[in-house]
């Protein structure tokens, strides 16, 4: 339990924790930043790594006079690390996911298998895209893509587009809007109605899958 709060403290007050790291790294920062990220997207045992709510911080950290960080620079730093981390999260499906599957296995059966590898035949463009915007999804979507065998450079080309836009969008918006003052004194709501805006799709496909059954 202190580890959730603590945790849910540093995401809410992001721009707090930044504006102190900046001051101890200097340029260092960066590299924290860099594995924040990649640990999010690339390791599925860390989904609980801030995403959205720290590039909304990271921009608008970015907007503030002296600060170390230049918003271009850290916008391609991260671009990389989300693809990057994707990319890792993938092959880590593609050559450890399989060997889960076994014929004697309860859940994780070989059907299973082919069932994920044509969802993402079919949707997995789409898939990849969209799950950068949901937490925690975006960290098991790679995983289970590699797991189906999608084609790694059909994978590539979305990772590539999803990982752009959601960095960018995020980023440029802290940039624009952060450091304004009703912003900046309510940054934690604004952070948790960004963590409310991003879990919401993931929430509605479940009631309706549940009201299917």
């Amino acid at each position: 339990m202190d580890f959730l709060r603590q945790l849910l403290d540093y995401v809410l007050h992001l721009d707090h924790y930044l504006n102190g790291w900046a001051a101890d790294l200097g340029p260092w920062l960066y590299v924290v930043l860099f594995a924040i990220v990649f640990c999010e997207t690339g390791l599925v045992v860390t989904p609980f790594l801030p995403g959205d709510s720290l590039l909304f911080a990271v921009g608008a950290l970015s907007a503030t006079e002296g600060s170390p960080i230049d918003l271009v620079e850290v916008s391609v730093l991260l671009i990389v690390a989300a693809v990057l981390g994707d990319a890792v999260n993938y092959s880590i499906g593609k050559y450890v996911g399989p060997k889960v599957f076994t014929d004697g296995a309860r859940f994780l059966k070989r059907e299973h298998l082919q069932r994920t590898h044509e969802f993402y035949e079919k949707h997995g463009g789409k898939t990849i895209i969209l799950a950068r915007f949901i937490p925690i999804i975006r960290t098991f979507a790679p995983f289970v893509a590699g797991i189906g065998s999608m084609s790694y450079r059909r994978f590539f080309a979305y990772n590539v587009v999803g990982a752009i836009v959601w960095v960018l969008l995020f980023t440029v918006a802290g940039n624009a809007f952060g450091n304004l003052e009703v912003v900046k004194r309510n940054f934690h709501i604004v952070i948790l109605g960004i963590i409310v805006v991003s879990v919401l799709p993931a929430v509605i496909e479940v009631l309706k899958a549940r009201a299917k059954r």
